[in-house]
């Protein structure tokens, strides 16, 4: 039971020692979830291991680490070029899979949909969480489709197991919302599910800004992933800026001039003109200056003659 369980947190990236001095304080019966409360409320981070070979050059490994180097930094495994602008996604499989189910059936081909939409976009940190019950043949009261994707999804390292055992013939879930908030909170991601978590927002200042701030919504169309264009309202980020971790300020809008050519107030108007799109907005009377200048110049150096 030691073991299981921390190898279990180890996969979640927290090190041995936090692991074993919680287990040493609850006993080691104590569940999972209690566990992860307890790390909470430590306040440990967790870690990644780094390259004792090559100090000068950072090397990243995968979130299994179980590395208690001081200071050590919780950092994205495959890290590449697109991970340096990209949020890590973090995907609630079961919301997911019932969404795509229509609330009847367990689709895992709905969180292949999504893992694939995230993927193509080139995000190259994606969890997805998923209870392990769900490993289980199905039940007639739970039925669940395409199953063998999790088992091809965990193979890649992208599927995670939350703990779930047998007590007595009666089955213990560990609660896998905590697990995907934490992870998203931890790695700053966002959170793809339609669910709003009010429960651990109470529970938890902080999560309750980072759930109503990177809180991903989504429908399926015709078997197509779809998350809105604007994830928190019409004045909010678009999807590109709210999946980036450096936002891109969108161009202005200008409003053509309603007066049009008939405009008199040159560059002091707010609005666009299209006919003017190589000159500066002058106003008429400051063009009508400007000429004059022009033309007395031209009289002066006797380059111009106004006789017909």
């Amino acid at each position: 039971v030691h073991k299981s369980k921390l190898d279990f947190f180890c996969k979640l990236g927290y090190g041995k020692q936090d692991i074993c001095k919680v287990l040493e304080n609850l006993g080691q019966e104590a569940l999972e979830d209690d566990v992860l409360k307890e790390l909470i409320r430590m306040g440990s981070k967790p870690q990644a291991m780094e390259s004792q070979t090559q100090p000068s050059l950072l090397k990243l490994v995968a979130r299994g680490s179980c590395s208690t180097a001081p200071g050590s930094k919780w950092l994205r495994e495959d890290e590449s070029d697109s991970s340096d602008y990209l949020r890590p996604v973090v995907i609630d499989g079961s919301n997911v899979a019932m969404s795509h189910g229509n609330k009847e059936v367990f689709s895992c081909w709905g969180i292949q949909l999504a893992v694939d939409w995230f993927r193509e976009r080139g995000h190259t940190y994606i969890k997805v969480f998923v209870p392990l019950w769900r490993k289980e043949t199905p039940r007639q009261d739970s039925p669940i489709a395409d199953q063998h994707i999790l088992e091809e999804l965990e193979k890649q390292s992208i599927l995670v197991y939350t703990p779930s055992r047998k007590v007595k013939g009666k089955r213990v879930v560990c609660y896998d919302d905590r697990y995907i908030v934490k992870v998203a909170y931890e790695t700053d991601g966002v959170i793809v599910s339609n669910d709003h978590y009010r429960d651990l927002q109470s529970e938890n200042p902080e999560w309750k800004w980072f759930i109503e701030q990177r809180l991903l919504m989504y429908s399926f169309v015709s078997n197509r992933f779809m998350p809105p264009d604007d994830p928190l309202g019409r004045h909010g980020p678009t999807l590109s800026n709210f999946l980036s971790k450096k936002p891109v300020p969108p161009e202005p809008k200008w409003q053509p001039c309603p007066y049009g050519k008939k405009c008199t107030y040159g560059n002091k108007c707010k609005f666009y003109h299209p006919e003017r799109p190589h000159q500066a907005q002058l106003s008429v009377a400051d063009e009508l200056r400007g000429n004059t200048k022009v033309l007395l110049s031209l009289v002066k150096e006797g380059k111009y003659n106004h006789s017909p």
